[in-house]
């Protein structure tokens, strides 16, 4: 089952960083959250990558085209042009980067990788979020349901610590750091597809997945919700970064299960 990663997007919100790589190439300890990303689905063996390529699409190709040499001991022979490999590194991954266009949005992405899918089941996610899902159990639960269209969902994080009080006296008894959210569920990605989910992109290239697809799948009963209890966290802002950073280096990073 190949995997799509949505990863053509401007990146706005890391104007400072985004105006030298596209925003999955932002990076988590040594590598890109692209990265991380892909070694979510790998651990559980699916190792079939399409990128959807946009924004400076190009920076991604040649991470990926020097992937190789980069993460293996080499000996260069410069007097003919040799290089011999010593000892490979990298991983057991098939990448198709695809040039989905500067301006296409998430579901005219998506849609320009119909003829690489084929008429097979996918999964696809954004480029710019990990979490600890367990894919085997997502691809399971899509399965059993047999509709066209499996999404995670989490309960976000709470944005502000909370505080526990006396309503009449005021006393404070206690904090509440960041509690989960309202009880509402949110759309975290982690796709899981039926090829007839491509039917549902009617607009061309500026078709948003988020929108009209998603919401006429769920009006026609096609659209099922994985609840993800665990660990999951967008890269959204610099601060999201610089956390998920921190994590990485303290060895706390929940989404790095492999």
């Amino acid at each position: 089952m190949k995997t799509l990663l949505l990863a053509g997007g401007f990146g706005t919100r890391f104007s400072e960083a985004t105006d030298l790589i596209p925003k999955p190439m932002i990076q988590i300890g040594a590598q890109p959250i692209l990265w991380h990303i892909m070694k979510i689905y790998s651990q559980y063996g699916y190792n079939d990558f399409v990128v959807l390529l946009g924004y400076k699409g190009y920076v991604i190709k040649e991470y990926f085209v020097n992937y190789f040499l980069h993460n293996s001991d080499v000996t260069i022979d410069l007097s003919n042009n040799e290089v011999k490999i010593l000892n490979n590194k990298s991983e057991p991954w098939k990448i198709t980067l695809l040039d989905t266009g500067l301006d296409a949005m998430t579901g005219g992405r998506i849609l320009q990788a119909k003829d690489v899918v084929g008429d097979e089941p996918f999964m696809l996610t954004y480029g710019d979020g990990v979490g600890n899902i367990d894919i085997q159990e997502l691809v399971a639960f899509h399965k059993n349901h047999g509709k066209a269209v499996t999404m995670t969902t989490v309960q976000p994080e709470g944005r502000f610590g909370g505080v526990s009080f006396d309503g009449e006296s005021g006393h404070v008894s206690n904090f509440i750091e960041k509690p989960v959210g309202d009880g509402g569920w949110i759309n975290a990605g982690f796709f899981v597809c039926e090829p007839k989910a491509f039917d549902y992109i009617t607009n061309g290239i500026q078709t948003i997945w988020e929108k009209e697809p998603l919401e006429n799948l769920a009006k026609d009963g096609e659209l099922f919700a994985f609840k993800h209890y665990g660990f999951w966290k967008p890269m959204d802002t610099l601060r999201d970064n610089i956390q998920l950073n921190e994590m990485w280096k303290n060895n706390k990073a929940l989404w790095k299960t492999w």
